[in-house]
């Protein structure tokens, strides 16, 4: 019995000194960027900065001085990464950025639990340290951390006009196939939680948010049971920028110059959160929702 009773003792003792080895997760303070492919680079941008009223402060060119990479920004942490598609036909959402506290504790963590991580951290070409994993539905997940030298934090209270649309990247909408497995993922690893979920009909679940741990972002599961061809997938892979007052953002859109080269009506509805939402595309089709932060009702949407 005490034998037993001893084994039992070391092997607790064992597994306590091994879960106090293991590394803890940093925070995940909130959405960084969401990357593009666009078919057209220049009405792309007129896209986000003649009609959305965005700024664009730093971009990449490659040796012949053709642009590859741009950055455009929403505020200090948070801008939309355009860059020319690689080939046409295909889904334009390249990956989905987190913005975390400690990069390398980061990737050191991920690996701990089992996700495939690269050998090492890299330096984006503005100088922000990152690294890239896959979801369980295939999608590019990167995090970065923006370091003192970088562009992101030179450029700090640059370039954000007080007349852009918004000042909030709120979610990132991906589809997603099997709700568990993103659930493990997201929520069992990273630490995000659910803060509402809604269907098209009472009885259907169409979209799931899960709000990152150490800020009040969201990703939008969009849910399917069969998955849209590559160039299908604007109006599901979005992104969404939070308006105070939909009216006023309507009102600003129509004043603008650039409305006369959009050629979709600007429609304000209520969406199933009974939030107020009015959905734009940019020229590639990828849906950029504006939506206000309250309900209609000032009653949060049911969890």
């Amino acid at each position: 019995m005490k034998s037993a009773v001893a084994l039992f003792l070391c092997a607790t003792l064992t597994l306590t000194l091994l879960a106090a080895d293991a590394p803890t997760r940093p925070k995940i303070l909130g959405l960084s960027h969401v990357a593009l492919a666009v078919h057209d680079l220049d009405r792309s941008r007129a896209f986000y900065k003649d009609f959305l009223g965005f700024q664009e402060p730093y971009s990449l060119t490659n040796e012949t001085g053709h642009l590859t990479w741009t950055w455009i920004k929403i505020n200090d942490h948070q801008t939309i990464e355009l860059f020319p598609e690689k080939e046409p036909g295909t889904d334009r959402l390249d990956h989905v950025a987190f913005e975390t506290d400690d990069v390398q504790a980061m990737r050191d963590y991920l690996q701990s639990r089992g996700i495939a991580v690269p050998p090492k951290v890299a330096k984006s070409g503005i100088g922000d340290a990152y690294f890239t994993v896959k979801d369980p539905d295939g999608h590019t997940i990167e995090f970065t951390q923006y370091l003192p030298d970088g562009w992101t934090m030179l450029n700090r209270g640059k370039s954000m006009p007080d007349n852009r649309i918004s000042t909030h990247l709120a979610h990132a909408g991906i589809l997603v196939s099997n709700v568990e497995a993103a659930q493990k993922f997201y929520e069992d690893i990273l630490g995000f939680h659910e803060v509402w979920r809604g269907g098209k009909t009472p009885n259907q679940l169409s979209w799931i948010h899960e709000q990152v741990p150490d800020g009040k972002d969201d990703l939008e599961f969009m849910l399917y049971s069969t998955l849209p061809a590559p160039d299908r997938r604007g109006s599901y892979h979005h992104l969404c920028l939070e308006v105070p007052d939909i009216e006023q953002a309507k009102t600003f859109l129509e004043q603008r110059p650039a409305r006369m080269s959009y050629d979709r009506p600007l429609e304000i509805h209520t969406g199933v959160n009974r939030k107020r939402q009015l959905n734009l595309y940019d020229p590639d089709g990828t849906r950029v929702e504006l939506m206000e932060p309250k309900t209609v009702d000032a009653v949060p949407p049911p969890r």
